[in-house]
């Protein structure tokens, strides 16, 4: 691909937003490659964690608005269009049943900052600057970062975020419960290998089943909630994994998931 480096190894795969000269801003070929990979990885059995990141310094700048045919910009498409455009790859992110990480370093601004919201977690070097920068360009909030930043701080919180489009960092986004962890950058890599290879060797259906009830949670009733769980229950419970669980529990010795 001419934007991503996409590479995978025992059931990682890692997603690298490639244009460092432009600090990673996606242009129009970079949204179309990330839903086209978005979707690929969500039907590959074989990947059993994502970790989205950026190369070379920084995580993602937004879009890339000097781009003349990229998805903001392209005037000859009618701009419901263009960013319905990227709504399918706010959705295509979101419909990955896998564990996605977000691996931080640098800028993660506008755009870039709701790719790292729509990942489960998120791993910020100390170095790190996040910004709803939407407001400082005369544009709302896409991507979904109206739904997903909400949800992570409050909306009091959100609304500030949104309005001000002040640049916060790291240690701000831990305080507020959008980022899960802060390393030194010369940690960064080593700690998000780390947890994507305990996700990757984790019971994958299970890990998919929690992912799914907690993304549900808000819009759904306690007893709906209930019975969704249930439901997955009842299906974990006919995996060989669960059967390992259960077996090594009683064997006393730590389980090897096989993600079926």
């Amino acid at each position: 691909m001419e934007t991503l480096i996409v590479t995978r190894d025992n059931g990682i795969v890692e997603v690298t937003m490639n244009r460092p000269q432009k600090k990673n801003a996606a242009n129009g070929i970079m949204f179309e490659e990330l839903a086209a990979t978005f979707r690929a990885i969500a039907e590959n059995k074989e990947d059993r964690c994502l970790v989205l990141t950026g190369a070379e310094g920084n995580f993602c700048t937004g879009a890339d608005l000097s781009d003349p045919r990229g998805a903001t910009m392209d005037m000859s498409i009618p701009g419901i269009t263009r960013m319905r455009r990227l709504n399918e790859i706010a959705l295509a992110l979101q419909q990955i049943a896998i564990p996605a990480i977000a691996k931080v370093d640098g800028l993660a601004v506008g755009a870039g900052m709701s790719l790292a919201l729509g990942c489960d977690l998120v791993v910020a070097s100390s170095t790190a600057k996040f910004s709803m920068i939407f407001a400082k360009r005369g544009l709302s909030p896409d991507m979904g970062a109206s739904w997903l930043l909400p949800r992570q701080v409050g909306m009091a919180k959100a609304k500030e975020l949104m309005f001000f489009a002040d640049m916060i960092s790291a240690e701000e986004g831990l305080a507020l419960g959008f980022v899960n962890s802060v390393v030194d950058s010369g940690e960064l890599d080593a700690t998000v290998s780390e947890m994507a290879t305990k996700l990757a060797t984790g019971p994958t259906i299970a890990l998919s089943f929690a992912k799914s009830l907690l993304n549900q949670s808000y819009v759904t009733s306690f007893a709906q909630s209930l019975e969704h769980e249930g439901q997955a229950q009842a299906i974990n419970f006919d995996t060989e994994d669960t059967r390992e669980a259960i077996m090594a529990f009683l064997e006393k010795r730590d389980p090897h998931f096989k993600g079926r």
